[in-house]
C-alpha cells in the first residue's frame, strides 16, 4: 500500500491515504468519480501489472451510504456488517436472486448503487456473500465490512 500512495500522490492526487491491505484508498481529486476510477485503474496496470476493476465513491456519496445504514437495528457486529459498492444500480432480478440466496438469519437490503447485507453467522458459510464476493452480480463491484466503511468516512473526513 505504500508504493500505491507514493504513485497515486505521484500522480497528482492530494490528501492520499490508504486503509488495510485491501486497495482502500481515500484521496482528492477535482475530477469525477468515474474519471478518477479509470485513471486509477490505469495507473494500477502501469505501475503493478495488476488490471483491477476500481469503484469509486465520493465523500458525499459514502456518507450518505454511512448515513442510510438501513441494517442498523439488526447488524450488531460491524465484521459481519457488509456493504457492496457496485459501479451501477442493481437490476431488479439481481436483488430478488440475492433476497433468495439469503439465510433466514441474513438480511439484504439494496439502496441505489449499494447494497448492505447482514451475515450474523459470518460470511464463510453464506451463500449470500458467496453471491456478493463473486464475479456472478454481472456488474464490476467490491465489498467492504462496516467497521472499513466507516474508517474510510473518517479518514475522508481528516
Amino acid at each position: 500500500m505504500p508504493r500505491l500512495r507514493e504513485a497515486l500522490e505521484e500522480a497528482g492526487y492530494e490528501d492520499v491515504a490508504t486503509y488495510v491491505q485491501s486497495g482502500n484508498v481515500v484521496l482528492s481529486s477535482s475530477d469525477s468519480a468515474t474519471t478518477v476510477a479509470r485513471a486509477v485503474e490505469r495507473l494500477v496496470e502501469k505501475e503493478f501489472g495488476l488490471t483491477i476493476p476500481v469503484v469509486v465513491r465520493t465523500r458525499a456519496q459514502l456518507a450518505k451510504v454511512v448515513e442510510r445504514d438501513p441494517l442498523a437495528k439488526v447488524a450488531k457486529d460491524p465484521k459481519r456488517y457488509q456493504v457492496s459498492f457496485l459501479e451501477k444500480k442493481p437490476s431488479a432480478e439481481l436483488v430478488r436472486k440475492l433476497e433468495e440466496a439469503a439465510a433466514p438469519t441474513e438480511r439484504v437490503v439494496a439502496e441505489g448503487r449499494e447494497i448492505y447485507a447482514w451475515h450474523p453467522e459470518g460470511v464463510a458459510p453464506s451463500k449470500l456473500w458467496a453471491m456478493l464476493a463473486g464475479k456472478g452480480l454481472g456488474v464490476t463491484a467490491t465489498a467492504r465490512n462496516w467497521t472499513t466503511v466507516t474508517k474510510l468516512l473518517e479518514l475522508a473526513d481528516a
